[in-house]
């Protein structure tokens, strides 16, 4: 191999692993934004994302957002309108199931509620999963355009020899994950909401001593993380195919993300997922297919080694 064709395979690895990994730290965002707050693992995010992904399916060909806005705008309005669906469905299931194994409710308990909520999650997520297969069927799905299968070339570089290529939907899809990321981060650390979820999530008893809501702010960042899933989901479709168990695919590289940027820190969610898709998409030059999953939890292993409390978190780090 020439030291043209290295240098290529390096750089188009580095795109796309950029490419790749942006939408995974958005996924790392929507369960860190759950974790953060409520202190909840989660282990029905994959199926979430899977809702977000057939949503946007639906809206994109059966209620025409692909026609009748073009593909481009299409695609984006499409993931939107599956963030909202999310958002819904997050905002009926936490009074409906979660509420009942979270907060005041199960403060001074035993394992202060852990058990219940693992296991409540758990079945949502098989509820969810096989509820799928029945309404959609085990064939793969995906929405099929021309920018999945089209790219745009950049280069010539150095001469003639080095060529990369941008696939045009994971390009859209980086776009709209890095706005939405920025809007959330916005939200967070700006606005008052945003202040009184990272009050609930650093001392949930202060919060309710000083008129916060407790119950109300874990409803909130239950459904905004449901909906930032959904939305990274509806970006997901139009460029991987999936069917009702892809979350499962999905949900260990977010707790990944999530543990590796730091428990509790969104920022540290985002660059967590960033890193998982480096990773994956640098070890393809040297390592096959089966093998990339052991790559990443290589270098998983090696920041935990170093760095326990992950990239970006602390021990007083909350939200």
């Amino acid at each position: 191999m020439t030291a043209a064709i290295m240098a290529e395979n390096i750089l188009q690895a580095l795109l796309t692993g950029l490419l790749v990994g942006t939408i995974y730290g958005l996924l790392c965002v929507g369960l860190g934004l759950i974790f953060s707050v409520m202190r909840v693992i989660n282990f029905a995010q994959g199926e979430f994302m899977m809702i977000g992904m057939y949503a946007a399916l639906f809206c994109f060909q059966t209620l025409g957002f692909g026609s009748g806005l073009g593909v481009w705008l299409g695609l984006v309005a499409s993931a939107i309108a599956a963030g909202v669906m999310l958002y819904a469905v997050g905002a009926i299931l936490h009074p409906a199931l979660l509420a009942r194994v979270t907060g005041t409710r199960v403060a001074g308990s035993e394992g202060d509620g852990h058990y219940p909520q693992l296991t409540l999650t758990l079945g949502l997520s098989l509820l969810l999963a096989n509820g799928g297969l029945v309404l959609f069927g085990s064939s793969p799905h995906t929405i099929q355009t021309d920018l999945s299968s089209s790219a745009w070339t950049v280069g010539p570089l150095l001469g003639d020899d080095i060529l990369l290529f941008l696939n045009k939907v994971r390009v859209l899809t980086f776009g709209v994950t890095l706005l939405v990321v920025s809007c959330v981060a916005f939200f967070i650390t700006r606005t008052r909401t945003g202040k009184i979820l990272r009050a609930a999530a650093d001392n949930a008893l202060a919060a309710i001593y000083m008129g916060i809501d407790v119950t109300r702010a874990h409803r909130l960042a239950f459904a905004l993380g449901a909906a930032v899933t959904g939305i990274a989901g509806g970006l997901l479709a139009a460029s991987y195919p999936f069917q009702p168990y892809v979350g499962v695919e999905f949900v260990v590289i977010m707790y990944a993300g999530v543990v590796l940027g730091g428990m509790g820190s969104i920022r540290g969610a985002f660059w967590g997922g960033l890193t998982i898709g480096l990773v994956q998409q640098m070890s393809s030059l040297v390592l096959p297919m089966q093998l990339q999953g052991a790559a990443i939890f290589a270098v998983f292993l090696a920041v935990m080694l170093c760095r326990p409390q992950g990239l970006f978190g602390r021990n007083t780090d909350r939200a």
